[in-house]
């Protein structure tokens, strides 16, 4: 019996979509079915790289195409919004890179118009559809470590600004926060929900943007310590430290291909491979829901996508970020 492949298209070429091209060759019901980028030359480049039969030199000629199902929106993150809603309003299914927007506000027009033209509509938070963390939630739930008290995580790297890129672009919304920090602030959030109270501060860079941002996250009865950073080096793992025990994903905990359980002075060791680069896992959850006739994902649901962009909005303003 001969599958039914969902076609995908992606709009915006460069390194992240490039690792998502490479993962949708490894699903036997994908095909990547055309692309598009602002430079044609570009755009047949990578076609010809990942076994694509149409490149596009405008967005618009990939809105049109009726022969993708799903668009894979990988630009830089000021215009996630405007693309989103273009390609909902085009009756295409959306999956959009993370973080979804710069703004609240318009996270919730994304949503509105997910629903308004009935289309599936995903934040690509590939970290939740991969199977250690799925694990781990799991254990979690049942209770292995007791009651979680504290999270500490970070997304640490340091990035030479002389190598310029979005990164330290205000106006493509680079920093630390927006890049990096929603990984730390979404691994709090799946396990506690959204906090009471939070604390910021950030290190600056002379155009504005956080090179640096440390958070605190409290909740009833418990706390998380997060940071995000492109100015510093960290071990980039993850410890959910709870009353009977505690649990370390494997670095690099957002893409961990296993984790450890410490508890009653013993250690066990789970290995959770990845399939590809992890990408995969969450273009599955993607053709799942196409399939079921679901304009969202139960396991990074609409009204997840909006609490934690009300999260990251909230520290926004406490660190005076602005776009």
């Amino acid at each position: 019996m001969e599958i039914q492949k969902i076609k995908w298209g992606i709009i915006g070429l460069g390194n992240i979509a490039n690792q998502f091209a490479a993962d949708l060759l490894l699903l036997e019901d994908a095909e990547l079915t055309a692309v598009a980028s602002r430079n044609k030359d570009k755009a047949a480049e990578f076609a010809t790289k990942y076994n694509c039969k149409t490149a596009y030199g405008a967005y618009e000629e990939l809105f049109e195409d009726n022969q993708v199902d799903i668009i894979y929106i990988a630009t830089p993150h000021d215009s996630h919004a405007e693309l989103s809603i273009k390609a909902l309003e085009n009756g295409k299914h959306v999956l959009c890179e993370k973080p979804m927007t710069l703004s609240y506000l318009d996270a919730v027009r994304m949503i509105e118009a997910s629903r308004k033209h009935n289309k599936f509509f995903m934040e690509a938070f590939w970290t939740r559809f991969i199977p250690t963390v799925q694990e781990v939630l799991e254990q979690v739930n049942q209770g292995i470590i007791g009651d979680v008290k504290y999270i500490k995580a970070d997304f640490a790297f340091y990035a030479d600004e002389k190598e310029g890129g979005r990164l330290f672009e205000k106006n493509l919304g680079g920093g630390a926060l927006f890049d990096i920090g929603v990984y730390p602030l979404f691994l709090s959030y799946i396990l506690l929900g959204k906090p009471n109270e939070i604390i910021a501060k950030s290190i600056y860079n002379v155009n504005g943007i956080d090179l640096q941002t440390s958070m605190i996250l409290q909740y009833d009865k418990a706390q998380a310590g997060l940071q995000a950073s492109i100015i510093s080096e960290s071990d980039m793992k993850a410890t959910i430290s709870g009353t009977q025990g505690y649990i370390q994903l494997n670095a690099p905990w957002f893409i961990a291909d296993g984790y450890s359980i410490f508890k009653e002075g013993k250690e066990t060791n789970f290995s959770l491979p990845n399939l590809g680069k992890g990408y995969t896992h969450e273009a599955i959850e993607c053709h799942k829901c196409i399939r079921n006739n679901e304009i969202e994902s139960t396991l990074w649901s609409h009204q997840n996508s909006l609490d934690l962009s009300k999260i990251v909005e909230e520290i926004k303003n406490q660190i005076g970020l602005e776009f």
